[in-house]
């Protein structure tokens, strides 16, 4: 391929707008969450995350997978959960087989906060995609968007 393929230009044009539909998403739902219950979406997200955990086998998520869930890199991870933390919202404490480990969960204050903030969430992300829905040039991936199923828990 060359920077003059036409191939090239169209599969950078996709990821254009890709990329312009996340950032409207993202930016809309940041609004609505921060003006809503003050939370961004990172901490939102993080929040989620981390209230899907259990006790058991494979029920703590470690850093990394925490990381790669709320799509930022571990240090940045942890100074989110640190400032959620400090707010009161996750408390952290050792593995109990594992003294190295850490866990994080989500405390009562941090669970109905996320429950007062999902509706609000959910609401943004609609709200987003419908108005994507009306440029032509997104309205295709937003179609996708709304056709993605949730996959199975393992």
């Amino acid at each position: 391929m060359t920077a003059t393929d036409p191939a090239l230009t169209a599969l950078a044009q996709g990821w254009c707008a890709l990329s312009l539909l996340h950032g409207r998403i993202e930016a809309h739902i940041e609004r609505a969450l921060q003006s809503g219950h003050g939370l961004s979406v990172r901490e939102y997200s993080l929040l989620d995350v981390l209230s899907r955990q259990h006790d058991g086998e494979g029920g703590h998520l470690q850093m990394k997978q925490v990381a790669d869930a709320v799509v930022l890199s571990q240090s940045a991870t942890t100074r989110l959960v640190t400032r959620l933390e400090d707010r009161g919202l996750l408390e952290r404490y050792l593995c109990p087989t594992d003294r190295r480990g850490i866990y994080t969960n989500v405390t009562e204050a941090g669970l109905k906060l996320l429950e007062e903030a999902r509706p609000t969430n959910d609401a943004a992300l609609r709200e987003s995609l419908d108005e994507a829905a009306r440029n032509p040039e997104l309205a295709p991936l937003v179609r996708v968007v709304e056709s993605l199923k949730a996959p199975a828990a393992a």
